[in-house]
């Protein structure tokens, strides 16, 4: 069957991270051993629609693993947005494989990217294979994505790093991580660079409780500084919105726009710069630092983009290599419909449509139990 394949197509889809041009590496070395062409469509399921396409050249991209982002460029680009049937475009957009000259496509994107491409093959059959990306790292099918340890890392050097300015200002920094609805990148870099407070979406947090009764204890701990991580999808619980916040409400968070998934775009509420508003709305707050000799004074930060920025690290670099090699090797054994995966340290092949399914942290993870024991046995561990 794989002599059948003579070129494939491959596209990145969504937000770009570090080890995508790894995974077109890992494809390129295959497809060239085993003598397949590879084009590479440009600006994700924008190009596939509108027929952008270049050579995929190896012999032009030495070492390509090594360097961060996507030469193919992305976007966001939804091709099932407003249609009413399903079927019917899906089966037009197979029809692009003949325009695109390709026998065969591999998508690396995430829930959306790959969703389109799981529809493509339930409806009209299309042999399309799918490589997980996502930095949030919140794909059900993989235990890790490319790219996640890399911007992990980011995150948690800029932590590093903040902390030395707020000792000298006796500061709380309030820092804002990736991740809409999904805590991995907050969890994994709080708990690595020691935040003080760990807010993630998948447990809404209580102002009250968890923000201002431990900054007052920190304080009469001694904490001069503190570093409070924030997920830009983090957000409170509606009886904390209601008693606790002057600046915003519920209907703030429902009027927020949305992206051309539908997904609510949570960045937008900069969540982050809300909770320095309301933290200086808190006289009594004040009143307990400045008790402690310390002035009350708050900023935030927003790590944004600067997140999926740079060359991958040697771990993404490899899982994005295995993954690239695994998404030809399915190619050419024609088992189209799959995505690969990570399962503990082993390259697995599933389903794109059980694959492409969201995972968040659940209360059982021991993730959640070091995040709490950070902060509360600190504080404690220092009482008199």
């Amino acid at each position: 069957m794989g002599n059948q394949i003579k070129k494939v197509g491959i596209l990145t889809g969504g937000g770009d991270c570090p080890g995508l041009n790894s995974v077109l590496y890992g494809i390129m070395l295959k497809a060239y051993d085993v003598g397949i062409e590879c084009i590479g469509i440009l600006k994700g399921w924008k190009g596939f629609l509108e027929n952008q396409t270049i050579p995929l050249d190896i012999a032009e991209h030495d070492d390509l693993h090594t360097v961060g982002g996507t030469i193919l460029y992305t976007s966001r680009t939804n091709p099932f947005k407003g249609v009413e049937s399903k079927e019917k475009r899906a089966k037009e957009l197979a029809e692009k494989f003949k325009e695109l000259g390709i026998d065969a496509l591999i998508a690396i994107g995430g829930d959306d990217t790959l969703g389109v491409a799981d529809l493509m093959c339930n409806y009209a059959d299309a042999k399309v294979v799918g490589v997980p990306k996502t930095i949030d790292n919140d794909l059900q099918g993989t235990h890790y994505t490319f790219g996640f340890w890399s911007s992990t890392q980011l995150a948690s050097n800029a932590m590093d790093n903040l902390t030395t300015t707020a000792c000298s200002h006796q500061r709380v920094f309030i820092v804002e991580i990736m991740g809409r609805d999904a805590g991995f990148l907050t969890m994994y870099s709080g708990i690595s660079a020691g935040a003080d407070i760990i807010l993630i979406p998948e447990t809404p947090f209580d102002f009250e409780k968890d923000i201002v009764e431990i900054l007052k204890k920190r304080a009469n701990a001694g904490y001069k500084y503190h570093i409070i991580a924030i997920s830009e999808g983090a957000y409170p619980s509606l009886k904390s919105l209601e008693r606790d916040f002057k600046t915003i409400s519920k209907e703030t968070i429902d009027k927020l726009p949305k992206d051309t998934y539908g997904n609510p775009l949570l960045v937008k509420l900069n969540m982050s710069q809300i909770i320095v508003d309301e933290l200086n709305l808190r006289d009594d707050l004040k009143q307990e630092f400045q008790k402690n000799g310390v002035e009350f004074e708050c900023r935030s930060v927003v790590l944004g983009h600067t997140m999926r920025a740079g060359a991958p690290n040697s771990f993404d670099r490899i899982l994005g290599l295995r993954f690239g090699l695994a998404a030809m090797k399915l190619v050419l054994e024609s088992k189209f419909g799959n995505m690969v995966s990570l399962q503990g340290n082993k390259i697995e092949t599933i389903p794109l449509s059980e694959g492409v399914k969201k995972k968040y942290l659940t209360p059982e993870n021991d993730k959640m139990e070091l995040r709490d024991l950070l902060v509360k046995i600190r504080y404690l561990s220092k009482q008199k």
